[in-house]
């Protein structure tokens, strides 16, 4: 599935009119930064939600991963990899979607992985933006504890502060949808 080739263009153009805020933010990562990508403001917009899908499922059938599921950590990832999932339903071999709680439920079934996931399976780690890739690795690390094998790490936005370097040296590709730079200038 090759998405549109305006379809890149107009999730850019999302992401810098929805997205990209400009001021003085601290970041999860500690950091101070003159720009903050709210991607949840993009990622749940409904044609945001529709290129998401569309782009990221066709990043991860590009790079060839295969997958059986793709989730992350909540709040960021969800949207994402519930877009993938959706994108996928009419594919040959859909992927379904899961999330990565950040602690384990205390009740229940006590469990940190919801969804669609099962031991043995492999996994395409979904994430909203890429700084520093410890929300990354930490649903990694999530996965591999809970029996599944990670075959990649899907972003929307890598703010390219290092993150996706941490995130290849524990092993695990990563494809962005775009770059920071991108969404900081008036051209795609």
């Amino acid at each position: 599935m090759t998405p549109p080739a305006d379809a890149r263009a107009r999730l850019v153009a999302l992401l810098r009119t929805r997205s990209v805020l400009h001021g003085d933010f601290l970041l999860a990562s500690g950091k101070r930064s003159p720009w903050y990508v709210d991607c949840r403001r993009t990622t749940m917009h409904a044609e945001g939600l529709a290129l998401v899908g569309e782009l990221g499922l066709a990043a991860i059938q590009a790079a060839g991963w295969n997958a059986r599921v793709v989730g992350g950590l909540t709040l960021g990832a969800d949207p994402v990899a519930y877009a993938v999932a959706c994108a996928s339903a009419a594919t040959p071999r859909p992927l379904h979607a899961f999330t990565v709680r950040k602690a384990a439920k205390t009740h229940g079934a006590g469990k940190r992985i919801e969804g669609c996931f099962e031991p043995g399976m492999p996994v395409v780690i979904a994430e909203d933006v890429i700084t520093t890739g410890a929300s990354a690795l930490e649903a990694a690390a999530a996965v591999r504890e809970a029996g599944g094998s990670v075959v990649g790490v899907l972003a929307v936005v890598d703010r390219e502060e290092g993150g996706r370097g941490a995130i290849e040296r524990e092993g695990y590709p990563v494809r962005s949808l775009c770059q920071l730079r991108e969404l900081l200038t008036d051209q795609a």
